[in-house]
C-alpha cells in the first residue's frame, strides 16, 4: 500500500453529532494508515540491513505516513469522544424545585447579569453562592458536565484515581510499619503485634481558571445551552493545563506532577522517590536490542501493578517506539483494537501526555505504572463563575475557576525510562 492509496490523511470535520458511519470510517482510514507505515517501516529496515542506511525518499515517506498516522487517530479519538457525550437538553427535567431555581438564577445571571435571584437564594442556602466579588457557583449540572468533560480529555486524570473534597486539603493517612505478621502452629506461641506507624500524604487544593468570552447576542439567544457552552469553552483549558501539572507540576502553585519527585535507580528504590531504568544509550535507546529497555520497564514493575498499568509519553517518542520490534519481528505498538480504544505498547494501553518531555539525554520520556494507585487528583467540590462585561467591551468575560490538587500517592505503583547510559 502506497502512501497516496489513503483515502484522506488530512483531519474531516464533521459537522453536527458524529453518526457511527463516520466513526467506522475514520477508523477504517486509520487501520489503511497504520499498515502503510507497517510496510514503509519494513521497507527501511531491509534498506539499512542491506545498505546501513535508509533511502532518503523512505525516510521522507516514513515521516508523512507517520504524520498521516498521527492527524488519523486524533480524528478517531474526537468523533469517538462526541458521539459518547450526552446532551444536556432537558436536564432540568425531573429535578428538585430548589435545583431548578438555582437553575433560574444561575441563567439570568449568565445572560444579563442579574444576581438578584442568587442573592435570594443566599438568604435561603448559605451555600448557593458568594458575593458578587468572588463569583457564584455553578449548578450542578454544568459542574458535572466540566468534570466528565475532563476525565474524558484529561489524559492522567483518566487514568488516575480521582477523589472530591470539601476542605482545602486532601489527607490520606498510610502505615509506614504494620501489625507482626507471619504464620504458626495450632498451640504455638505468637508473636505480640506491633503498634503500627502511621504518616499521611497531603494534596492541598490549588486554583485552575479559564475565562471564555462571549458577545451579549450569543448570551440573548434562548436556544443557546449555557451549561454545555461553558463546559465547552473551558474544557480544552482545564485539561491543558491539568495535563501540564500531573505531569511536571511543581506542588506550590500547582498540583505536584508524578514527575517531580527524586528519582532513583530501580534497584535502589526507596519511598518518596520513583525509580527508573536506563536505556543504555545516553538520549536514545541502545542501537542492539531497544526493546529490551521497555520489557525492563515492565518487569520493574511489581507483578500487581502491572494488571491495571498504563504507558504514558508524548506523541513524538510514540512514533519512536512505533518503529520497534521484538526479536521475532513484530511490531511492540499495536493499533488500538476499536475507535475510543486506546493504543497498546507490549500489550499494555497508552496514555497519550504532551507534556511528557521528549526523547533526550537523562529525560524521563516514558512512564509505566498503575496510576489509579499511582496518583491522586483531588477535586475540590463547586465551580465558580463570576460574569465581566467590562473588561473587553463588547464581549462579557467568564471567569470560571475550580480547585484541585494532585500528588504520588504510592511511590511504588509509578517507573520510568530514562534515556541514559546508566
Amino acid at each position: 500500500m502506497t502512501f497516496d492509496a489513503l483515502r484522506s490523511p488530512e483531519t474531516k470535520a464533521v459537522d453536527g453529532p458524529p453518526t457511527s458511519l463516520d466513526v467506522v470510517g475514520a477508523f477504517d482510514d486509520f487501520m489503511r494508515a497504520f499498515e502503510a507505515f507497517k510496510e514503509t517501516n519494513d521497507e527501511r529496515l531491509a534498506e539499512i540491513e542491506q545498505r546501513l542506511s535508509p533511502d532518503a525518499v523512505t525516510t521522507e515517506k516514513l515521516a508523512r505516513l507517520d504524520e498521516a498516522l498521527d492527524r488519523q487517530r486524533r480524528l478517531v479519538d474526537e468523533l469517538a469522544l462526541k458521539g459518547r457525550r450526552p446532551a444536556l437538553a432537558g436536564a432540568e427535567e425531573g429535578a428538585r424545585p430548589e435545583a431548578r431555581e438555582r437553575r433560574g438564577a444561575f441563567d439570568a445571571y449568565v445572560r444579563r447579569g442579574d444576581a438578584g435571584r442568587y442573592g435570594a437564594l443566599e438568604a435561603k442556602a448559605l451555600v448557593a453562592g458568594t458575593d458578587a466579588q468572588g463569583g457564584y457557583l455553578a449548578p450542578d449540572e454544568t459542574e458535572r458536565e466540566i468534570g466528565r468533560r475532563l476525565a474524558e480529555v484529561s489524559p492522567i486524570r483518566a487514568i488516575a484515581t480521582v477523589r472530591a473534597m470539601t476542605g482545602s486539603v486532601f489527607r490520606k493517612p498510610f502505615a509506614t510499619e504494620g501489625f507482626a505478621s507471619g504464620w504458626a502452629a495450632e498451640t504455638a506461641a505468637r508473636a505480640q503485634s506491633a503498634t503500627p506507624a502511621l504518616d499521611e500524604l497531603a494534596f492541598p487544593a490549588m486554583e485552575l481558571f479559564a475565562m471564555p468570552a462571549a458577545t451579549q447576542t450569543l448570551l440573548d439567544d434562548a436556544a443557546v445551552d449555557l451549561d454545555q457552552w461553558i463546559a465547552e469553552e473551558v474544557e480544552t483549558a482545564f485539561a491543558e493545563q491539568e495535563s501540564v501539572a500531573f505531569v511536571t507540576g511543581d506542588g506550590v502553585t500547582r498540583p505536584q506532577g508524578f514527575l517531580t519527585p527524586a528519582k532513583v535507580a530501580n534497584s535502589a528504590w526507596e519511598w518518596g522517590k520513583i525509580g527508573y531504568v536506563p536505556t543504555g544509550a545516553a538520549g536514545a535507546f541502545a542501537a542492539s536490542h531497544p526493546s529490551d529497555a521497555l520489557l525492563d520497564l515492565v518487569y520493574a514493575l511489581r507483578s500487581g501493578y502491572r494488571r491495571e498499568a498504563h504507558f504514558v509519553l508524548n506523541r513524538r517518542t510514540q512514533a519512536a517506539v512505533r518503529k520497534l520490534k521484538d526479536a521475532d519481528g513484530r511490531y511492540l505498538w499495536e493499533a488500538p483494537a476499536a475507535a475510543g480504544a486506546p493504543a497498546t505498547l507490549m500489550g499494555f494501553p497508552i496514555a497519550e501526555a504532551e507534556a511528557m518531555p521528549d526523547i533526550a539525554e537523562n529525560a524521563h520520556a516514558i512512564a509505566f505504572g498503575d496510576f489509579r494507585r499511582g496518583y491522586l487528583v483531588a477535586d475540590r467540590i463547586g465551580v465558580r463563575i463570576l460574569r465581566d462585561p467590562f473588561t473587553a467591551k463588547p464581549y462579557v468575560l467568564f471567569y470560571t475557576t475550580k480547585r484541585v490538587g494532585g500528588g504520588v500517592q504510592d511511590f511504588d505503583a509509578i517507573k520510568t525510562l530514562r534515556f541514559a547510559a546508566s
